[in-house]
């Protein structure tokens, strides 16, 4: 499995997105540092809401194959400037988590166009309560990367 480093706003449920793909007990759990589990990264949301913390995401995301930019559909505004893939010299992908709880499909498409200006080449829809969306994400991360293919 390629490993990803996830990035997002506080609360955007990258913890609850990692703790369903690694098959632990979801439980609540504020981030407070970078965490690293065996396949993934996880960030504290503060790093992408404090522009002086990007030096923290790109040092992080240096043990990663690919970059995840998570939006939630729940959400109406964004910490995801226009273009921060060009931040990093890594495959990007996005996920909009919180299917489960979306009013509308406008809260979905929000959360797309958001990753996709971010610079998500391609982008998951998820619900990690639900399980919705999971296998197709699961089967991304489970083809070899083409920039790091051979390296692990």
């Amino acid at each position: 499995m390629k490993k990803a480093i996830l990035i997002g706003m506080s609360g955007c449920g990258k913890t609850t997105l990692i703790q369903r793909l690694e098959n632990e007990t979801i439980r609540y759990s504020k981030t407070q540092v970078v965490r690293h589990y065996l396949d993934f990264i996880d960030t504290p949301g503060e790093y992408l809401e404090q522009r002086r913390l990007y030096r923290a995401l790109i040092i992080s995301s240096v043990d990663a194959d690919e970059i995840g930019l998570v939006q939630d559909c729940v959400a109406r505004t964004t910490w995801v400037p226009p273009s921060f893939a060009t931040t990093f010299a890594k495959p990007i992908f996005g996920i909009v988590t919180k299917t489960d709880l979306a009013a509308s499909p406008a809260g979905v498409d929000y959360a797309r166009s958001v990753l996709a200006m971010g610079g998500a080449q391609r982008i998951f829809t998820v619900s990690a309560i639900t399980g919705d969306g999971i296998a197709d994400l699961l089967a991304y991360l489970n083809t070899p990367s083409s920039v790091n293919a051979g390296a692990r």
